[in-house]
């Protein structure tokens, strides 16, 4: 037993309002200069849709994360002869068009022309050449589909849907989508730790935050392709890669991250997560149906004193085991079984994780109104049945959040369902306790366990958001980590780390 600690995060999908303000904070603060222009390194995408980079999740055309065969996992980019073939050229990278060609505006011109008949215009100037360009994509381009269903109807997610179902969510009635916020995961068994050839990446040892030497990155960019989730960016101007360090500054001080403080829909949580890292290998390696349920069992009960005492063995101080046991992650993923990690299937072990938004329930257009109301006489069974009904399938979602897996998502919905009809009984009155039980029942959970669902999904406190563990960075050492199994590379192979950024 190998227990490390790891900071970890918790999207609230549901509680997303698609308004950018953490991507404009991030931005601000870490991606303003030359060569990042382009760089997002947390972006807010619609779904369904294509996403950033453009299809960022279809495996084959980028060969990110890693895949199993003959019973063991592999990058899925090359093995060690693979990278050393094609280490000066890598025919796996997203491409400026994948992107988007950043831009400004020729603003000398609108603003000193000449008096003249015609209104002076600001022609769109690329970034990268400064030469004038047309305007074609943008990093949030599909944003609400865009005006088009073209977009949604390129999402990877979409292959395992039927034909029917693909059509039916572009008819009018059905028209649905959601936002999904992302950031670097900081995996437990991350694709572009494994895919660098010069060691540039590495895990912080005392919290498992995935960051970039400056110093060693020798421009490869094999972490570009070897990252399925496509959050490490290359800047054209230095020459090196860069990446989401989790505004590590803010966490030594005490502060969440920027894209976590400036959340206007507060959907963002942030806590410490015990982890056995000896079943990381064995953890990733299961097939695609188990994925969640292992990754699930990976994180260890912060209040068992054996956990305790092994976190302890590994440097873990008493303020951090606190923290674990406050932490409103471990509450989402493990307690409540109600956050998932995004696409389980690249077997990297993300450790950020999603409650997935409750969809819409299916309706028909009658006589011109908008009737929902056929489904049962009783009030419950409307609202009981919304998994079956919703306009979503259970499919995509299951395609997004378990590896296919549709009884892992339905079990978060049936909680997450069951959570609504309680406090709407308890708010609204109008629902009967028998039925609330049922409802509770099949949601396999308790009023307790749905009263504290709620509390901490809609009204929890700063403090109860983010609970930031005291890192203690001036006395912490980092550890050579192998990206299967943890163990310390040399034997002995301790180096103090150096504060580096992106």
């Amino acid at each position: 037993m190998n227990i490390r600690a790891q900071v970890s995060m918790v999207f609230h999908l549901d509680k997303c309002i698609g308004c950018h303000t953490c991507s404009i904070a991030c931005k601000n603060i870490w991606t303003d200069r030359k060569g990042t222009e382009y760089m997002w390194w947390n972006n807010v995408e619609t779904k369904p849709g294509t996403g950033y980079p453009t299809l960022w999740e279809d495996q084959a055309k980028y060969k990110g994360g890693w895949e199993k065969e003959n019973g063991d996992i592999h990058l899925r980019l090359h093995g060690r002869l693979g990278g050393l073939a094609n280490i000066f050229y890598n025919p796996y990278l997203p491409t400026v068009d994948d992107y988007y060609e950043p831009w400004t505006y020729d603003y000398e011109n609108l603003f000193n022309a000449p008096e003249g008949d015609d209104q002076p215009t600001a022609r769109a100037i690329s970034m990268i050449t400064g030469k004038p360009m047309e305007i074609e994509a943008g990093p949030n381009w599909d944003d609400d589909y865009g005006g088009s269903p073209v977009y949604a109807r390129n999402d990877p997610n979409l292959d395992s849907l039927t034909d029917e179902e693909r059509e039916q969510l572009t008819e009018m009635e059905r028209v649905v989508f959601f936002y999904l916020p992302r950031i670097c995961n900081h995996c437990l068994n991350p694709g572009c730790v494994a895919a660098c050839p010069a060691g540039a990446i590495y895990k912080r040892g005392e919290d498992g935050i995935v960051l970039l030497s400056q110093e060693k990155c020798r421009a490869w960019r094999m972490c570009i392709s070897g990252c399925p989730y496509k959050k490490t960016y290359f800047n054209w101007s230095t020459g090196k890669s860069e990446k989401c360090i989790l505004c590590y500054p803010r966490l030594e001080s005490g502060q969440p991250p920027a894209c976590f403080h400036s959340c206007v829909g507060r959907i963002r949580y942030l806590g410490v997560l015990l982890y056995d890292a000896d079943k990381i290998k064995a953890s990733a390696s299961v097939a695609d149906a188990d994925l969640v349920e292992a990754h699930r069992a990976i994180v260890q009960d912060p209040f068992d004193p054996q956990i305790i005492a092994a976190a302890k063995a590994n440097g873990a101080s008493d303020a951090m085991i606190d923290s674990a046991q406050k932490s409103p992650v471990y509450k989402f993923v493990k307690k409540w079984q109600i956050a998932l990690p995004l696409h389980s299937e690249f077997r990297t072990l993300p450790m950020l994780f999603y409650v997935p938004p409750m969809l819409p329930v299916l309706a028909k257009v009658k006589d011109g109104k908008y009737d929902n109301a056929d489904a049962a006489s009783t009030r419950l069974a409307p609202l009981i049945s919304s998994l079956e009904r919703a306009r979503m399938p259970l499919r995509y979602m299951a395609s997004l959040f378990s590896a296919g897996n549709e009884a892992i998502v339905a079990a978060a919905y049936r909680k997450l369902i069951a959570v609504r009809i309680y406090m709407r009984a308890k708010t609204v009155h109008d629902i009967p306790a028998e039925e609330v039980q049922e409802a509770l029942t099949v949601g396999g959970t308790t009023a307790e366990e749905a009263e504290a669902i709620f509390q901490l999904t809609a009204k929890p406190t700063f403090e109860e958001r983010f609970v930031i563990p005291p890192l203690a960075r001036e006395g912490a050492i980092e550890q050579t980590l192998d990206p299967f199994n943890q163990k310390r590379e040399g034997g002995f192979g301790f180096r103090k780390a150096p504060v580096r950024g992106a």
